[in-house]
């Protein structure tokens, strides 16, 4: 029987220069390795906070975008209209997403409608509580508790309560979130689906 020794060979791409273990700067403003700050959806707010925080550090780094784009002051304002253009037309990736708030366009009204089902069966539908800026879900587990029956949270700001409350949810409504006062409450009464 014959023995073979297997050498083993491990490619390792080990700088002399660095001293083990490896001290990692991370960005404020996304949280990532410095040198990944490139790739995240703004890279100028991380450039930014790198020369505010650790001006070494921001010199020493070589970043491609950072050269090429032209330096901005937060409070000269002042950027140039083909840096404008050319920011919007790159496609924005990964990371943290950028929290869009909802536009208040819509009044702040609620409406509570009776809804036949079958027979002698009826459900609640209540709309536009998130106009109040009221958590659906919340509000969903508040009245199927307190009615005790089903309610599920079932259009962008709608509530389908199974029963007929249309007369006992503006007082509740009221008493638990007293900013929706008794003119924004509007019962349509009974409608069809």
């Amino acid at each position: 029987m014959a023995t073979t020794e297997m050498e083993s060979t491990e490619h390792e791409t080990v700088d002399p220069d660095s001293k083990y273990p490896l001290k990692v700067l991370y960005c404020g403003v996304c949280s990532l390795p410095s040198e990944y700050c490139e790739y995240m959806p703004e890279p100028a707010k991380c450039r930014q906070w790198l020369e505010k925080n650790f001006p070494d550090v921001f010199a020493r780094m070589t970043l491609g975008p950072a050269v090429k784009a032209p330096k901005k002051d937060p409070e000269a304002g002042d950027v140039p209209p083909a840096a404008e253009e050319e920011e919007k037309k790159k496609q924005k990736r990964g990371g943290r997403g950028q929290i869009k708030q909802k536009k208040k366009t819509v009044p702040q009204k609620v409406t509570i409608a009776k809804i036949p089902r079958a027979k002698k069966k009826y459900v609640t539908r209540v709309c536009g509580l998130a106009t109040f800026d009221i958590e659906l879900k919340e509000a969903q587990r508040f009245f199927a508790q307190k009615f005790s029956c089903g309610a599920s949270v079932t259009a962008e700001d709608e509530i389908i309560i199974q029963g007929d409350f249309t007369d006992d949810i503006t007082d509740v409504i009221q008493e638990k979130w007293p900013e929706v006062d008794d003119d924004s409450i509007d019962d349509l009464g009974e409608v069809k689906k």
